[in-house]
């Protein structure tokens, strides 16, 4: 059976203006998918990006909300009061901050969590009690296997969110599948360029690094496919595999 045709749909984004989030909504709207653009602060961003995508097409739309503030409450509502319908959520935004098991707080652990983990839960809830049916992907990490010793309050946020994937597409079931990409080594760090993940290409078994083009693929494949849920796809060059996770981070 081929796979489905997306042609048509509608898909929020989130964390869309940047990096990997980018790469989604532009190869989304390569498939002939309207995009709803969330942004926080980087709003000339997200209106190059609605540009491009409506150069390609399809309609897009810049939707605004700061998720460290309690802006995923009604942020559905407001995708579907601009596009009209939504089949499609991509939970991609996240934080990254850098700390170790020395320096992480409870208050930092929490503010992960909320952007990180419950931020993306409140939106798949909203979803799939607006839309009725349709899919969800939610973008975690492939250190998820192991540790990361260098951004601790973001892999255990990171980790509730794995969880919250897994029941979740048990809940939602049948009218609405979730699944995932893990992410490996695809983009640096901001404030860092590319030779920070060649140093790391050793750890990978594949000794190389990825791009966002690669994770963008696997969305599409998820998106596609008729008979998956509650399945996490790593994209990572075999990275999880690794003993990587059991000591402190390369870098």
């Amino acid at each position: 059976m081929p796979l489905k045709e997306l042609r048509g749909l509608t898909s929020i984004v989130t964390g869309a203006a940047k990096r990997i989030g980018r790469e989604i909504a532009l190869e989304l709207g390569s498939e002939g998918v309207n995009v709803v653009i969330h942004y926080s602060g980087s709003e000339n961003d997200a209106k190059s990006l609605k540009a491009e995508l409506e150069a390609k097409g399809v309609k897009a739309w810049t939707l605004q909300a700061d998720f460290s503030r309690g802006g995923y409450d009604g942020f559905i509502e407001r995708a579907l009061g601009l596009a009209g319908k939504a089949d499609i959520l991509v939970n991609n935004a996240s934080v990254f901050p850098r700390n170790t098991l020395d320096e992480i707080t409870f208050e930092g652990l929490v503010a992960n969590i909320q952007i990180n983990a419950w931020a993306p839960f409140v939106l798949s809830r909203d979803f799939a009690g607006l839309v009725k049916k349709g899919k969800i992907i939610n973008m975690l990490d492939s250190r998820l296997t192991g540790y990361d010793w260098t951004h601790v309050e973001y892999i255990l946020s990171k980790h509730v969110f794995a969880e919250l994937t897994k029941m979740t597409a048990v809940q939602y079931a049948p009218d609405i599948t979730v699944n995932g990409v893990n992410p490996g080594l695809i983009l640096p760090p901001p404030g860092k360029d590319q030779s920070y993940l060649e140093k790391l290409n050793s750890t990978v078994p594949l000794k190389k690094h990825g791009n966002p083009q690669e994770i963008a693929a696997a969305i599409l494949y998820l998106l596609k496919t008729e008979f998956l849920t509650g399945e996490v796809i790593n994209v990572d060059g075999g990275r999880h595999i690794m003993e990587y996770g059991r000591g402190p981070h390369p870098d």
